[in-house]
């Protein structure tokens, strides 16, 4: 059975996303380098509230209130509003900003990647 491991991913997207920082600043200067970090950062947050969840949900953790349902509802606006903030603010890139958003993703690929074993 293949498990994923919240600290590796969370470990990951770290590594990830101090790269695609250091990648960005150095083609394409402070600001895109800004809101990739930005976008890594709320990656970061919503992959480790997917994983409290999905604990909640399975009898692992505290059952959901009413407060953890309506921040799963808002998330997307919230995110939104966190991106139309970071691009108007900082002026930076929408791009750097989305692949920022990716850098959770990328790290829970890496993680499968890293526990796939083949049959045998």
């Amino acid at each position: 059975m293949l498990e994923l491991s919240l600290p590796r991913i969370v470990r990951n997207a770290m590594i990830l996303g101090a790269i695609g920082a250091v990648v960005t600043f150095a083609g394409w200067g402070l600001r895109p380098a800004a809101g990739f970090l930005v976008g890594a950062a709320i990656s970061l947050v919503s992959i480790h509230s997917w994983f409290r969840f999905s604990e909640m949900i399975s009898g692992q953790g505290a059952r959901p209130g009413a407060l953890t349902a309506v921040l799963l509802v808002l998330r997307y606006a919230l995110i939104a509003a966190a991106a139309y903030v970071t691009i108007k603010v900082l002026g930076s890139s929408p791009v750097a900003m989305m692949l920022g958003l990716l850098v959770a993703f990328a790290a829970v690929l890496l993680d499968l990647v890293a526990g796939f074993k083949s049959p045998k």
